[in-house]
């Protein structure tokens, strides 16, 4: 008699790199709203429409992109890349999603250099209004998750405070730091949820993963030293974009301080070209994180232009990827550990404080230098806030009619 034969064994890699860049440019040119919308569109795309994984796997695989440093909605789909289609998938992911905003931005620069001084234009006065109305509700929505309770607000409103005293990017290292050992000591963490039969799992060997945690670490030690060595303008931007991607918690605009920090205070990027391409930033689909392109293109010496806009890119996005290469197959042991859990809490909360910080400097104070310009904020906030207008919209029309009155 016939015996059945022995169910074959699941595909290492059950898609292709041309599938997962399809996908994914198409999410690069629509995805706009910033890393929280961005992870409802993968929800959309990759949990309920294609079932590339569960509702629980992705539950899992955001909060690893959560605790890790970086971008998380751009880490998210670089490690949905690497699950359905290898190490290919995974850069074919992040160029398909990243690429985009990042070439819009970069002409965007050009067109800047091309105008020249456009310190005083309406135009440009309407983005800078419009960035704070967007970072004021970045405040507000990651406060009510992330600081929701007495002890984290006490945590955000110390982060807040320590960053405006101590304006640089070595002092928002040393809160974050202290956020962690606030929360590791002080918060209780709520156990976990995600079964572990449903955890997000994929292949990475553990000799790879060594490896890149190696190399994140070795380049965020190195870089500085090189450039004290050699006073280098390419590492010395390389060093700036890197440590940018490497100490922000959170993603999205929380890179801000650390990008003014390393840009504006050391007089590469001037503010007005700093707000200009931030306003910009908004208008744009895929992951805020392309600001950096902007920055590279407008910086004042050393590489400028597309190389500095590729420096640029490539430098910030470097070490989240290394991160969750090296983080993927460590997950399932960290993400049950208490005392993890309990420090994440803390350094989410302190990343709060940190952006509030921001809109106050440089945010606000460069971008209402008038009763108008206030009056267009306020209303960009109420169009974001209560009407839900998509980001890109309200810095559209914030724009045009900054143009007008402004």
């Amino acid at each position: 008699m016939p015996t059945d034969a022995p169910a074959a064994p699941p595909a290492r890699h059950p898609g292709t790199v041309a599938e997962v860049f399809l996908v994914f440019l198409r999410l690069g040119v629509t995805s706009f709203g910033g890393p929280v919308a961005h992870l409802g569109y993968f929800r959309d795309a990759f949990v309920l429409r294609r079932r590339w994984l569960s509702e629980k796997a992705y539950a899992d695989l955001v909060a690893l992109c959560q605790f890790l440093p970086g971008p998380a909605s751009s880490q998210v789909g670089m490690a949905i890349g690497l699950q359905r289609a290898g190490f290919l998938g995974m850069l074919a992911a992040w160029c398909a999603f990243t690429l985009p905003s990042a070439a819009l931005l970069t002409a965007f620069a050009f067109g800047v250099e091309a105008v020249g001084d456009i310190g005083d234009t309406g135009w440009l006065q309407g983005l800078k209004a419009a960035a704070v109305a967007v970072v004021a509700q970045a405040v507000l929505g990651m406060a009510r998750t992330l600081a929701p309770d007495t002890k984290r607000a006490t945590i955000a409103i110390g982060a807040m405070i320590a960053v405006l005293l101590i304006p640089s990017s070595l002092g928002q290292v040393i809160v974050i730091a202290a956020a962690a050992g606030a929360g590791l000591l002080w918060l209780t963490a709520p156990p976990t949820t995600i079964e572990d039969a449903d955890a997000f799992t994929v292949r990475v060997p553990r000799g790879v993963a060594v490896a890149c945690l190696t190399l994140f670490f070795a380049l965020l030690a190195a870089l500085p030293i090189a450039y004290a060595a050699t006073h280098d303008a390419g590492i010395r931007l390389v060093d700036i974009f890197y440590r940018s991607g490497a100490l922000v918690f959170g993603g999205g605009h929380v890179v801000l301080p650390l990008l003014q920090a390393g840009t504006v205070q050391t007089g590469l990027v001037s503010h007005t070209d700093f707000l200009a391409g931030y306003g910009a930033a908004q208008a744009v689909p895929g992951p805020l994180f392309t600001f950096a392109a902007f920055l590279g293109a407008v910086m004042q010496s050393g590489p400028t232009g597309v190389a500095g806009a590729s420096i640029a890119l490539l430098a910030i996005f470097l070490p989240p990827a290394l991160l969750i290469v090296g983080a993927l197959p460590f997950w399932d042991a960290l993400r049950a550990a208490p005392r993890v859990r309990r420090a994440l809490m803390g350094v989410n909360a302190g990343v709060v404080g940190i952006l509030a910080a921001a809109l106050y400097d440089p945010v606000f104070t460069s971008g209402v230098t008038s009763a108008r310009a206030l009056a267009v904020a306020v209303a960009a906030f109420l169009a974001l806030q209560f009407w839900k207008s998509p980001p890109w919209a309200v810095v559209i029309a914030a724009g045009v009619i900054g143009f007008l009155v402004l």
